[in-house]
């Protein structure tokens, strides 16, 4: 997390990376057939197949409100079209989800027993929004009460074995991924350190440092230990990064870690590691902004590193969302996953909404991620708990407000949108954008299909669908959010 980011902008310059990104023009969003503004087919009555109409307005006078049927017909329509082609296929979704972080699982360990159970299976469980991949840390996030890792020493000490390795303080978190698997036995797990244990370190802190050459294979080891651990305790570990955000390490925990460190770290220890203990968990390298696709690159374009390599993570502090699409262009075997992005306490609802819509959850999908992840789950009334240093303003998914009540924030309605009605193995299909309306499309294992539309619009929009050279006429309020599926 860096502490001064806020929804309405990201920050211009990063560490390094800055130029390639003009040659490689990341400023244009991806489009994935022509916009159609002509007058199509549209109109609609109650004779034709109906589209069902979820909505959340900026106003929150409705939020994730099922509404009025619209229905598709021959019927002759104007104006603005967005077109779906079920014929263009691209890219597999995984999951749409949070992080867990330590501090959500000691907020949400506050409520009761039934109401810690209504909101695991609100988020979890099909009736509910169906949250289907989760992030979690490797030892303490920025969002923990106090900072640790699995293999903490007194100072001077070392372990090369591993042998004081150790998931205790992790436990709570444990027993709640339990708790979840059985809600959604099939949720995802990606899993990403914000720090080595300390004595790994070459400044024996937990802000910033390096990892140190002499234990990257101790460090490989030890993601290994973690792996296996959490499969005795039933947890499943899909997919990790080597480092949380690897050019800020103003965090606390923090590490900083760079490409050609991540390179020679993953080609070296992580990878053959993984390999001589039979681990198939999936390795995604970067997992830091959009501002920077240098670091990614230079690791898949190392033949040595890329072998071990699935693909590439972000998030979305600076830069542009197309980066996406300019590392899958380079590298179109490789997969890309959106991992974070937080919402501040001193945001508001409709700008938050408007922008993480169309950014985080149409944007990543538009440019070929397979998942779209909001920041931490939950937290309390202060905004804790954190580490010291730590994120002050991260606003979780949900406020909880004491033993018995929890507030949904805006970050829930942005990923409910997609997790509650486009479930894992969908299919990201062709959808046209124009007019202020941002979309993407789906179609869904079970063959339905799945609209999101982002109207950023000040004022109500009316719209034709056009699939399947029918047409159903929509209107969408100004400033929302709508999910249409048929």
């Amino acid at each position: 997390m860096k502490l001064q980011y806020s929804y309405s902008f990201v920050r211009g310059a990063a560490l390094c990376g800055v130029a390639l990104l003009s040659f490689l023009n990341c400023s244009s969003t991806s489009s994935d057939i022509s916009n159609n503004e002509n007058p199509t087919n549209g109109g609609g009555n109650s004779t034709g197949d109906p589209v069902e109409v979820w909505i959340t307005k900026g106003d929150q006078s409705v939020k994730l409100q099922q509404q009025s049927t619209a229905y598709f017909s021959n019927a002759s329509g104007s104006g603005t079209t967005v077109e779906i082609d079920p014929s263009q296929v691209f890219q597999t979704v995984d999951g749409f989800g949070y992080t867990l972080t330590g501090g959500s699982v000691a907020v949400i360990n506050q409520l009761s027993a039934s109401k810690k159970q209504e909101l695991l299976n609100d988020l979890f469980s099909s009736t509910g929004i169906g949250v289907s991949y989760l992030r979690i840390s490797i030892g303490a996030s920025d969002l923990n009460s106090e900072v640790f890792s699995y293999n903490d020493l007194p100072t001077g000490q070392t372990d090369l074995t591993l042998s004081q390795f150790s998931l205790n303080k992790d436990q709570a978190l444990i027993q709640m991924l339990k708790d979840i698997l059985v809600i959604n036995p099939n949720i995802k797990i990606l899993a990403t350190p914000w720090s080595a244990p300390l004595w790994m370190k070459d400044n024996g802190n937990s802000i910033g440092g390096s990892l140190r050459p002499e234990y990257y294979n101790v460090y490989a080891q030890y993601f290994v230990k973690y792996i296996q651990a959490m499969q005795a305790q039933g947890i499943k570990i899909d997919a990790v990064t080597p480092q949380n955000e690897p050019l800020h390490p103003g965090n606390n925990p923090s590490m900083y870690m760079t490409a050609a460190d991540q390179g020679t770290f993953i080609k070296n220890s992580l990878g053959p590691a993984f390999q001589a203990a039979n681990i198939n968990t999936k390795i995604i390298v970067y997992d830091h902004n959009c501002d920077n696709i240098v670091y990614p690159l230079s690791i898949l374009n190392d033949t040595a590193a890329n072998q071990y390599v699935d693909g590439s993570a972000f998030h979305l502090y600076a830069g542009d969302i197309s980066a996406l699409n300019n590392v899958h262009n380079l590298f179109p075997n490789k997969n890309l996953y959106f991992t974070e992005q937080w919402t501040s306490s001193t945001g508001n609802f409709s700008g938050d909404l408007d922008w993480h819509v169309k950014n985080v959850i149409i944007g990543s999908m538009r440019n070929w991620s397979r998942t779209a992840l909001e920041w931490n789950v939950a937290n309390d009334a202060s905004f804790g708990p954190h580490t010291p240093g730590g994120c002050t303003q991260c606003k979780g998914a949900v406020t909880v407000t004491g033993g018995s009540g929890y507030d949904k924030n805006v970050a829930y309605y942005i990923i409910a949108h997609a997790s509650k009605f486009v479930p894992v193995n969908s299919q990201r299909i062709a959808s046209s954008q124009g007019d202020n309306l941002s979309t993407v499309a789906f179609k869904t294992p079970a063959g339905k299909t799945v609209l999101i539309v982002q109207n950023s619009n000040t004022t109500d929009k009316t719209f034709n669908i056009k699939y399947n050279q029918k047409t159903a006429s929509v209107t969408m309020p100004g400033v929302s959010t709508a999910t249409y599926i048929f």
